[in-house]
């Protein structure tokens, strides 16, 4: 995994990259924020093929296992990606409801990712 580091004004934001899944399960996930919270940050952003697919199938329970963790931890995310494919009206409520509350975000560009996580 590598870790970089985007910088506005005196905020530093994480984003996690690999060549694999960096979030295959539920400890996975509880891992990645723990090492990322150990190293100073509380913000992170990770992109949506470094997840499981597991996690966008809300009946799985993943999703909502390791966002409660970062809500707790007061880790904030910002998931990058495209989630127009998935159909399900569940997760487009849920991406939508994540996204009114701030703390955790869907957005499609690690632009718009640093964007919300600075405000």
């Amino acid at each position: 995994m590598n870790i970089q580091v985007h910088q506005v004004d005196s905020q530093e934001i994480a984003e996690a990259t690999a060549d694999y899944v960096l979030i295959k399960n539920i400890e996975d996930g509880l891992d990645l924020m723990g090492n990322i919270y150990y190293l100073g940050y509380d913000k992170l952003i990770i992109h949506q093929e470094h997840i499981t697919p597991d996690f966008f199938d809300l009946k799985t329970g993943v999703a909502g296992e390791i966002l409660q963790k970062f809500s707790n931890y007061r880790v904030r995310l910002a998931i990058v990606g495209d989630f127009s494919r998935y159909e399900s009206n569940s997760l487009k409520d849920f991406i939508f409801e994540s996204n009114k509350q701030k703390h955790i975000n869907f957005v499609s560009s690690v632009t718009e990712a640093v964007a919300r996580l600075s405000a």
